[in-house]
Formats: structure tokens, C-alpha cells, sequence
């Protein structure tokens, strides 16, 4: 068994230095994944690795992973993006937990990201700044939705901030306010998400900081408006799984983009339509109401 994992390991590097020869533009970085076996070795290296793309290697020892990559191609969030869904947190995203269970018995390392790893200590600590509640027996599910929303909280305030500059016409505290979402979406930890919440951030998180980037650059409100749709896309699917206190209505309206129609969140079921103003303020329905309270 040890002599078939060294063959492994050597067959695994061969590769990797093969690929970095044939890697332009080249950016290495040095990045934190878990995982415990010569096994997980080789699941990591290949999930990150993209011929002429991306290259990894990891060290068991030091519970780090290598990145070279062509940064014209790609980035170091998507290649620690794909070794989490094939199984191992690291720095940036944490794996599934169905998909961590599926590991081979051997592969399931100490998962010391995940939020259900704090100490007892830190559980007490927790506990004392809220006295009259025996905080202490508490599990992770009954004070997770606390703190994932003191998390993704400021991203929702921001978006609502956006789409009310839109329903006055006023472009520029539309620009000044996607800069606040974009501060919001970067400050963001996910180690502090719940599940659900990390798989669409993961899914979202890079159209999500495009757009937002997009419109705070925008001078002209017809072309936030045009950006402001897809950033509701984005919002659409967080707000789906994120528990945020209150209920948010996802309205509609038909006429935008020539008859196409297009999206919005609102805290309020009243239409207020963001993509026309006051030209036609009251245009729209509302369509789903998301109540994450």
C-alpha cells in the first residue's frame, strides 16, 4: 500500500511539473487546504489543477497547497473553488458537508474552518455577553442564523440602498452606494456562513463583486439600470437561503428591455419600480415572497 502511494505521489508530481512548463503569465501563491493522507494529496492536485491553466501541489506536512496559474486564464479563487467541492477547506471556501462525508474514511481530516469547531471556551465567552439565557447548551444551528447575518446583512442593506438611488433616477448615489456593496461583498466571511449560504456565495460571489464594480463605475443610470438586473439575480439566489429577519419581496416588471421584463428585491410589497422611475414608478408585481425571518 505505501509503495502504491509513493508511485502515486511521483506520478502526481510528473504531472505537475510537466503542466507548469507549459503554464504562461505565471502567478504562484502559497495557500492553507486540510486535508490528511497521500490520498487527499492526489484529489487536491488534480480538482485545482488545469492543463496550461493551473497547477497544484500540496504538503501534507504543512497543510498548504502551492498555486501556479496563468492569471490571464484564471484566479486563486477558482481553483481553491473547485478543491472545495471535490472535498477540502481551505483558506477561501469550505467543502460540502455531503461531499466531505463521501470521502474515503482516511480523507477526513480535522475540519478546524467550520464554524461547529469552536471551543468550549469561545462557547462560553458567547454566553456571557448575553446573561439571563443559558447560552452554554446552545447548538451551532440555534446561533448560526445570528451570525450569518450580521455577515451577508450589509450586502442586503447595500443592494436596497442601490435599487432606492434607481427608483429616484439619481445615478450618482446609485455609483456611491454599489461602492458601499462592493466593501460589504469583500468583507464578507465565509468560514461564518451557513452551508447553504457558502455553496451560492461560492456560486455568485464573482458575478455578484463584476456587477457591483460595474455599476459603481457607471455614470449613466440607464446603464446601471441594465446592470442593477443582473445584480438582482445574484441577490435573488442569497436571499433564497439566508436568514435575514424580515420577509423580501421579489417584484417584476414586464416592460423593462423592450417587453422582456426584468427582476428586483424590495423590503417593501409596495411597487416601486426601479428600472423607470417615476415614469412609470407603480409598474410591476409582485411575484415570490422570500420570508427568511
Amino acid at each position: 500500500m505505501k509503495l502504491i502511494s509513493k508511485i502515486l505521489v511521483a506520478f502526481t508530481l510528473l504531472i505537475s511539473l510537466t503542466n507548469n512548463a507549459q503554464i504562461k503569465n505565471t502567478k504562484t501563491e502559497t495557500i492553507k487546504v486540510y486535508g490528511s493522507c497521500d490520498l487527499c494529496k492526489g484529489m487536491i492536485e488534480k480538482a485545482g489543477t488545469l492543463k496550461k491553466t493551473a497547477a497544484v501541489t500540496w504538503n501534507k506536512d504543512t497543510q498548504t497547497a502551492t498555486l501556479t496559474y496563468d492569471a490571464h486564464k484564471t484566479n486563486q479563487e477558482e481553483i481553491l473553488k473547485r478543491i472545495a467541492l471535490a472535498g477540502f477547506d481551505n483558506e477561501k471556501f469550505l467543502a460540502p458537508d455531503d461531499i466531505y462525508a463521501a470521502l474515503p474514511e482516511c480523507c477526513h481530516y480535522s475540519r478546524e474552518l467550520k464554524p461547529t469547531s469552536k471551543s468550549k471556551d469561545a462557547a462560553m465567552n458567547m454566553a456571557a455577553d448575553h446573561s439571563g439565557h443559558d447560552h452554554s447548551k446552545m447548538t451551532q444551528a440555534e446561533t448560526a442564523p445570528a451570525q450569518n447575518s450580521s455577515q451577508l446583512k450589509p450586502v442586503f442593506d447595500s443592494y436596497f440602498s442601490v435599487k432606492n438611488a434607481l427608483v429616484n433616477t439619481d445615478s450618482g448615489t446609485a455609483s456611491a452606494k454599489a461602492g458601499e456593496l462592493l466593501k460589504a461583498i469583500k468583507a464578507v466571511d465565509m468560514t461564518k456562513l451557513s452551508t447553504e449560504e457558502h455553496m451560492v456565495w461560492m456560486k455568485i460571489m464573482k458575478d455578484l463583486t463584476a456587477n457591483a464594480e460595474k455599476t459603481a463605475s457607471a455614470k449613466d443610470v440607464a446603464k446601471q439600470r441594465e446592470i442593477f438586473a443582473l445584480l438582482s439575480r445574484n441577490i435573488y439566489d442569497l436571499a433564497k437561503v439566508s436568514q435575514q429577519g424580515n420577509s423580501i419581496y421579489y417584484q417584476h416588471c414586464p416592460m423593462y428591455n423592450n417587453g422582456k421584463g426584468a427582476n428586483w428585491l424590495s423590503l417593501e410589497n409596495e411597487i416601486r419600480n426601479p428600472y423607470f422611475g417615476s415614469q412609470m414608478i407603480t409598474c410591476g408585481s409582485t411575484v415570490e415572497t422570500i420570508d427568511n425571518k
